[in-house]
């Protein structure tokens, strides 16, 4: 065997028990009840043969006498025991719903958690609808095959193991028909197995790309309409369902091989009993009871190694689901707070950044020996082209990111030695992307402040200049916005989330191009309202409409990841630099 697929057949093992000690985890001891009754009604369900055995050498051959009150007495131990496993089985069947239930609900509970807990590079990296697949389709396999599969697999060994005891405790001649037919469907099974468990891989990668490719066209419906490109992405979609329906084809076709190579395997090791169980009788070393109690064992045994085989499929799909979920859950997070991390308190707003390094992709600088000092109150606006480097400072800032050298300190404490709740508590932010969830609109205003009564949302809404058209819905601000705010303008959205930020008492502000959604003379008055409640706060503003920042404190223009020119708008016009081509470019 190749080093390769050794290392495979090793990892797979390893997600496997990995898998089993996590439903254990959740539910161990429901587990190992249900393990323990499958057990029970599995050895119940085996004493039947045996008994329907003695039953026939009760009928004596040629003379025609049998001892009908012990015929009667084997039934009655024979329906009871069966009885008593069909109530076992039942039993069974309600543990694991619930242990599927409880899988499902701890598996996403703690996805969603180790979600909130990564940085956001890795959200850069990564496609939201290959997220949304591990969290939906890939859990769904683990619980539908999984948690029923391990009991099955126990309880089918108990099976095998008993049947085959008494098999041998019956005729161990007859026996050896499946020392050549048992082994021959295990070295089956893992041959078709071990080609089958790149497939299930790749069936999953498959409807991950799928997912994230429809969430993308989804959400860019406007888009394709406007470009008339509804044809294109009609056949791209048709290329990946058909990559999709090919993994899935593939995986499901190989996998299902075992069972019916297994079946005929089996098959023939029940013809062989026949054969050589009549060679046996004739030469009076078996008797008719042992022969019909060592057929209905041959065929207990058959069957829990037919049923494995045709469980294997669904094992290696949810493996590779698992191999998934825990590649997510073995993502690093944040970086943990550094032991001598304090809150942060009583803010004032001084931010100085110290020769500040910084890239996304190795030896690709984003941002190169970059200082600066902010004072506390001043409002600092950064400018410059596409790629700059503007909003990676703002990343910076709040640490999404950290940098690769230099220092960034915030009221002269490095925001290292700060912890990052307390860091981001300092900031209220306004991106471009507004964001709004299913909610009314006061809830999602006061998002970031619980405590928030409905005279500081209306007061906030009245500042951002959103607040007539709010009282003006018929439910004011117990109107309920759809997902992601679908039912207002862009502008609404954008006034609604910059009244979010207003209500928030932090002493620092960043908007990121938070006013591109609004029309000039809303802007102005936006401009005009955020000025006059935040003269105390430190705001930075990144725009590309410089007619909007004219009046900054500072303005920082940044190009190749370094700042070039700082000052007043009317200093950088003067100064006749790389800022004045820019302003003269949009108003040329």
């Amino acid at each position: 065997m190749s080093e390769a697929k050794i290392a495979s057949s090793g990892r797979k093992r390893a997600i496997l028990f990995r898998l089993i000690r996590y439903l254990l985890h959740i539910d161990g001891w429901t587990l190992l009840l249900a393990i323990l009754i499958s057990i029970i009604g599995n050895i119940l369900a085996l004493a039947g043969p045996f008994l329907s055995g003695k039953a026939i050498e009760l009928i004596e051959l040629g003379v025609g006498r049998v001892d009908f009150p012990a015929v009667v007495e084997y039934a009655i131990l024979m329906i009871g025991c069966y009885l008593f496993s069909a109530i076992f089985a039942y039993i069974l069947s309600v543990l694991m719903i619930k242990i599927s239930q409880d899988t499902v609900y701890q598996m996403r509970k703690e996805i969603f958690e180790k979600l909130a807990k990564l940085p956001v590079g890795w959200f850069d990296r990564s496609q939201t609808g290959d997220v949304l697949s591990r969290i939906s389709y890939d859990v769904d396999t683990i619980n539908t095959s999984l948690s029923s599969d391990i009991v099955q697999i126990f309880s089918s060994a108990v099976t095998i193991i008993g049947s085959l005891v008494m098999m041998i405790t019956i005729s161990p001649k007859l026996s050896l028909i499946f020392a050549f037919t048992f082994p021959l469907s295990v070295v089956l099974i893992r041959a078709i197995t071990s080609r089958t468990k790149p497939l299930f891989q790749a069936r999953s990668k498959r409807l991950g790309e799928l997912n994230g490719f429809v969430e993308e066209m989804i959400t860019g419906q406007r888009t394709i309409k406007a470009y008339n490109r509804e044809e294109n992405t009609i056949s791209r979609l048709y290329s990946f369902n058909r990559e999709a329906t090919e993994a899935y084809y593939k995986s499901e076709y190989y996998g299902r091989i075992v069972g019916p190579i297994v079946g005929f395997i089996n098959n023939l090791a029940l013809s062989l009993v026949g054969v050589f169980g009549a060679l046996l009788y004739l030469a009076g070393s078996l008797g008719i009871g042992g022969i019909s109690s060592f057929v209905l064992y041959s065929r207990k045994f058959a069957g829990p190694v037919n049923e494995i085989a045709n469980i294997i499929g669904d094992l290696q799909s949810a493996i590779s689901a698992a191999e998934r979920v825990f590649k997510l859950f073995d993502e690093p997070g944040e970086k943990e707070d550094s032991l001598h991390a304090k809150e942060l308190s009583d803010v004032h707003g001084n931010v100085a950044l110290s020769h500040i390094n910084f890239s996304y992709i190795e030896n690709v600088e984003i941002i190169k020996d970059l200082s600066l000092n902010v004072p506390s109150g001043s409002l600092v606006a950064i400018v410059g082209p596409t790629g700059a480097g503007k909003t990676t400072i703002i990343n910076l800032l709040m640490r999404f990111y950290d940098p690769q050298s230099g220092q960034i300190l915030l009221d002269d404490h490095p925001i290292n030695d700060i912890t990052r709740s307390s860091l981001r508590r300092a900031y209220s932010m306004v991106l471009q992307d507004t964001w709004l969830f299913g909610g009314t609109i006061y809830e999602n205003i006061a998002y970031g402040k619980e405590s928030a009564t409905l005279e500081d949302v209306s007061a906030a809404c009245r500042e951002a200049g959103i607040a007539r058209f709010v009282e003006q819905l018929p439910q004011g601000y117990d109107t309920l916005l759809d997902d992601d705010g679908g039912n207002i303008s862009k502008g609404q959205k954008q006034l609604l989330t910059i009244a979010r930020a207003m209500l928030i008492d932090a002493k620092l502000l960043i908007l990121d191009e938070a006013t591109s959604n609004v029309d000039t003379r809303t802007e102005k008055r936006i401009q005009a309202a955020m000025r006059r409640i935040m003269s105390d706060k430190t705001c930075f503003v990144i725009a590309h409409r410089l007619s909007t920042i004219q009046n900054a404190d500072v303005i920082l223009v940044v190009r190749d990841g370094k700042i070039v020119e700082t000052g007043t708008h009317t200093e950088l016009m003067r100064q006749r630099g790389f800022y004045r081509e820019m302003f003269e470019a949009q108003f040329s």
